[in-house]
């Protein structure tokens, strides 16, 4: 079955404010695809486009090649999961997972055929006849998502559904969560401003900006090659080093960044000298080895953060340019104190340039 959708120039506007800018996406039949961005940003109202419960303002939803312009959400082949669960407290689990079905006339018979496989697909095969309030915050997420699949949908809708658990039981959830994708085959679309929510559990990331789509990509692709400022700075931790291109070749784009002198960095083919621009370095990418590479600079360490298997230096260089770098723990050195030194470099390869500087 086609669960594909399409969505054609969608936009959606409030008076004169304007929620989702010009939106034109394909997201594939099955596919986990994620929208990811800060609050604000548009993700829901597009979730509420695609369900039916908001009409575009221009553009048009397809699902499975067919436009659903006028088609009412509960006519249409999705169901959603909302943020706070939506369950019946005075059902049992078991009723809660049928209601969809005896909404539409489904003899009861069929209705507990249909619970009793979903229980069992979500690993409660045993808990029909609990009360909502006898499960636990991941149970309770289980139960929502058995319940939103009992109507056979060709699409399931998540709108932020693991930010009120904790964060343990969140990583797990996000596991048990793409292996319900894998065993149904239907399309995910999940919206969440937690980014790794969203690299951990997708096969492709859409990320939003104030109602614009500022990049798609599978979440590899996603944090090693951001293409716009914005992707670059809110997916993952990055150091941002402004300057102006000097010099560009096949291979490398020169920044004159001031004080911190020439740095350079990977090009991605469409910067000109003169031009304002970013540098964007990883702080698993910086080293410890001034000798190293070819990018070479000093900083003042601020704050050692201990993380288990690696530390975080969080250190000042010149210019006031803060500057984040991750290392295993066994690089630790007495001598990485407060207000000392530190000589740091990176290799161009590992760097990327972004035209720009003025949303840093």
């Amino acid at each position: 079955m086609d669960s594909s959708i399409h969505l054609d120039n969608i936009v959606m506007q409030f008076g004169d404010f304007t929620a989702v800018q010009q939106l034109d996406l394909n997201i594939e039949s099955g596919e986990f695809f994620s929208f990811l961005g800060p609050s604000g940003c548009g993700k829901t109202t597009i979730l509420n486009m695609i369900s039916g419960f908001l009409q575009p303002t221009h553009g048009n939803v397809y699902i499975g090649g067919q436009n659903m312009q006028g088609v009412p959400a509960n006519k249409r082949p999705t169901s959603m999961i909302f943020q706070n669960l939506a369950l019946f407290p005075l059902m049992s689990v078991a009723e809660n997972i049928e209601f969809g079905l005896e909404v539409r006339g489904i003899k009861k018979a069929a209705r507990k055929k249909t619970s009793d496989r979903l229980l069992e697909l979500v690993d409660l095969a045993d808990s029909g006849n609990k009360k909502i309030s006898e499960l636990s915050g991941g149970q309770k997420q289980r139960i929502a998502i058995a319940r939103a699949l009992a109507v056979e949908p060709q699409v399931l809708l998540l709108d932020e559904p693991l930010s009120a658990l904790d964060l343990k039981l969140r990583q797990h959830m996000r596991n048990e969560l793409k292996e319900l994708q894998r065993k149904t085959g239907i399309t995910f679309i999940y919206i969440t401003h937690d980014q790794g929510e969203a690299l951990t559990m997708s096969d492709r990331v859409a990320v939003m900006s104030a109602g614009k789509l500022q990049q798609v990509a599978d979440p590899i692709t996603l944090y090693r090659q951001p293409k716009t400022i914005f992707a670059a700075g809110f997916v993952g931790e990055n150091n941002a080093i402004r300057g102006r291109v000097t010099d560009v070749n096949a291979e490398n784009i020169t920044l004159d960044c001031g004080e911190l002198g020439l740095l350079q960095g990977n090009n991605p083919g469409n910067l000109s000298r003169g031009e304002e621009a970013t540098l964007f370095i990883r702080p698993e990418h910086i080293s410890l080895d001034h000798e190293q590479h070819t990018n070479q600079l000093s900083a003042r360490i601020e704050e050692i953060n201990f993380e288990g298997s690696y530390l975080t230096l969080v250190a000042t260089a010149k210019n006031f340019v803060k500057l984040t770098v991750q290392i295993s723990s066994d690089q630790y050195l007495a001598s990485m104190v407060p207000h000392s030194e530190i000589r740091l470099s990176f290799n161009p390869s590992e760097a990327i340039v972004i035209a720009g500087g003025e949303d840093v």
